[in-house]
């Protein structure tokens, strides 16, 4: 009945009532009728003066590190909320394959929360999981793999118990092995099919940046290993790189001290079930850059068909040695990176979405037959990699490799103030939303932690970013443009210019490409 009276009296009766209300409190003269002299903007006279929230420094905010007997470190940062997000990550990828058979991470990733000598099979740990509202997840990358659970903080201990377990008891039958090979097969199958090709160019560009070394090993297995992975391959991979010092405990949302005692009751003086003992044969390389290029003459016409298919397009993505993530230059050229910024001819969105930078400017708003221009920058613990990945109609491909080569070429040229200061403001902004989410707010220390021993808080790196000058641009990129280009091509390759001319327009003032003559079209 209250709600028909309300829904009946309209917006009319709401207004009057509001108005009752000023005049209730104003002292029935209207609105500031006690007090007529005193503006809104200054405190009522006899009011207590207000007392404010402070935060003394940065103590609220700062990462807590501890390292165990054993060489396990253990990170946290606290954050408000019920549930939190705990892992170990690993110093261990596909970059440390070089003497082994290549793509044990992308197996280790699959048979990942399998069973264990705890749990008899992935049910039990997902049910185990499911009372604390749980979900887990592993990731192997290039050089990291990680095993994350995010869960109810009251379920800590159990979290921390089942990933000690996960990590360091896993039976790896037969039939998981099998379920795994699978797993691979499908997934190396979906690479070559799906209609976006960024995953195979990364890989691609790796390839040839760093031909048969570290970064530029396979991330992905090769179908000619599916059958060879078994449980000794993977325990002799296992026993030099899944060791104590090579790892860290990383939590979020969760008291430090607390951590620390779950790692000393389940992480501590715990025999792997491949033996212990000190880890006998390290790949410690570090990586060269050797620049080059890889091409994959693919029919692209029919990869996604349908009432409206994507057109035929040839793919290429030229890249140049950028910096590691530890060195002074990496601000920078994460500045640079954000200034080139790009996208599909299809993404929609005003200037937060990067519709101001260089490669929409330049390319993608003056050449409406490019479908892509996008600028990635990949940093690693000691090298980088920036690349443009373009695509156009296969016809037009020669055209597409000079406008991207003029684009590196001008990275040197003037940088101006007004799209400096924006692509640092999108950077800070970038940094800050993706620290919000609790699971990227773990990776972030993980990773930090694993590679630095400590942290750089969000604060801290956009000091960083504010202080990049556009000489700082400049230098990183003319040092950037003295090295080889690095080259993937995919699609129908009839146009692509040779890999020498591609490399002559980098190092020529404008970004041209030689002029070939040639007496029959």
């Amino acid at each position: 009945m209250a709600a028909n009276m309300v829904r009946r009296s309209g917006w009319g009766s709401a207004k009057r009532l509001g108005l009752m209300a000023c005049r209730k409190y104003s002292g029935g003269g209207g609105i500031g009728g006690a007090y007529p002299n005193v503006p809104l903007t200054a405190p009522l006279p006899g009011s207590p003066k207000p007392v404010f929230a402070t935060l003394d420094g940065q103590e609220g905010f700062e990462t807590k590190v501890t390292t165990l007997e054993n060489g396990l470190r253990i990170a946290s940062q606290n954050k408000f909320g019920q549930f939190c997000t705990v892992g170990i990550l690993i110093n261990s990828g596909s970059r440390y394959e070089a003497k082994y058979l290549g793509g044990i991470s992308h197996f280790l990733e699959k048979l990942a929360f399998s069973s264990t000598a705890q749990f008899g099979s992935k049910d039990e740990i997902l049910l185990t999981l499911e009372k604390h509202g749980g979900i887990c997840d592993c990731q192997a990358s290039r050089d990291t793999t990680m095993y994350a659970v995010s869960a109810e903080t009251r379920g800590l201990d159990t979290v921390v118990s089942l990933l000690a377990d996960v990590v360091l008891q896993p039976r790896l039958s037969d039939e998981e092995i099998e379920m795994s090979r699978m797993a691979v097969r499908f997934e190396l199958e979906d690479l070559n099919m799906r209609p976006d090709p960024e995953p195979l160019l990364t890989e691609m560009i790796h390839a040839a940046a760093y031909r048969e070394n570290t970064v530029g090993l396979n991330r992905f297995c090769l179908p000619e290993n599916i059958d060879r992975m078994d449980r000794k391959v993977l325990h002799s991979y296992l026993r030099n790189y899944y060791t104590p010092d090579r790892m860290v405990l990383a939590g979020v949302g969760i008291e430090h001290e607390q951590l620390v005692e779950c790692a000393r009751k389940h992480l501590l003086g715990v025999e792997p079930v491949w033996g212990g003992g000190k880890a006998p044969d390290v790949d410690r390389s570090v990586s060269q850059y050797t620049g080059g290029i890889l091409k994959l003459e693919k029919d692209m016409s029919d990869v996604s068909l349908g009432p409206t298919p994507i057109p035929e397009l040839t793919h290429v993505m030229i890249g140049l040695e950028s910096c590691s993530f530890l060195e002074e230059d990496f601000i920078p050229f994460a500045v640079l990176n954000m200034m080139m910024g790009g996208g599909g001819s299809f993404s929609a969105g005003g200037p937060g979405k990067g519709m101001f930078t260089r490669l929409y400017l330049n390319v993608l708003n003056r050449h409406h037959w490019m479908y892509n221009a996008t600028s990635y920058h990949h940093s690693y613990e000691d090298t980088g990699l920036l690349c443009i990945h373009s695509s156009a109609d296969p016809r037009q491909v020669r055209e597409m490799v000079e406008i991207i080569t003029r684009e590196f070429t001008l990275m040197a040229g003037t940088v101006g103030e007004v799209e400096l200061e924006r692509a640092k403001t999108q950077l800070q902004s970038m940094l800050m939303m993706n620290l919000e989410s609790r699971p990227v707010i773990f990776e972030d220390v993980g990773r930090q932690v694993l590679a630095t021993g400590g942290r750089k808080l969000p604060h801290e790196l956009c000091l960083l970013i504010g202080k990049v000058k556009a000489d700082d641009v400049r230098r990183v990129a003319t040092k950037m443009l003295r090295q080889k280009p690095a080259v993937a091509a995919l699609g129908d390759l009839s146009e692509l210019p040779a890999y020498e001319h591609i490399q002559a327009a980098l190092t020529s003032k404008d970004g041209r490409l030689p002029r070939t003559y040639r007496l029959f079209r």
